[in-house]
């Protein structure tokens, strides 16, 4: 019960740090990019991403010193020496996670913007009707 624990707590503290380090929406984008497409440079990630080529070098040294992923030397068609990122199990799971927290923040993003949109509706017909009184706006 006490390693179960242990490891639940080793989880959290990899997540802070993650979170620390990176946040859900950029994460979970890296994490799914390579899991797609393990041979992404880090010019194509930085393209595919819209940031610089330093934060996602930034951004893949964390995560592999992390474990979610492993880079392994290989050589490329045009014999330039590359790097394959595999997720590791650990990876997957912090994937996963990270994919519920980041549905989680949209959904409430979404839904403020929805309340947001309905008080407008609702002034815009307020006016609708003070203009057609004849009332000044």
């Amino acid at each position: 019960m006490f390693d179960g624990l242990m490891r639940s707590v080793q989880v959290l503290n990899a997540d802070a740090v993650i979170v620390s380090v990176l946040s859900d929406e950029f994460r979970y984008r890296i994490l799914k990019r390579l899991e797609a497409n393990p041979e992404s440079s880090q010019r194509e990630l930085a393209k595919e991403l819209g940031v610089s080529v330093g934060k996602i070098n930034y951004g893949l040294r964390a995560l592999v010193d992390l474990g979610l992923i492993k880079a392994t030397n290989f050589v490329n068609s045009r014999n330039k020496p590359g790097y394959i990122y595999m997720l590791t199990p650990k990876g997957m799971q912090a994937k996963a996670r990270t994919a519920v927290r980041f549905f989680r923040q949209k959904l409430a993003e979404y839904e403020a913007i929805q309340a947001e949109l309905r008080e407008l509706r609702r002034e815009m017909k307020e006016l609708d009707r003070g203009a057609t009184r004849g009332e000044d706006a």
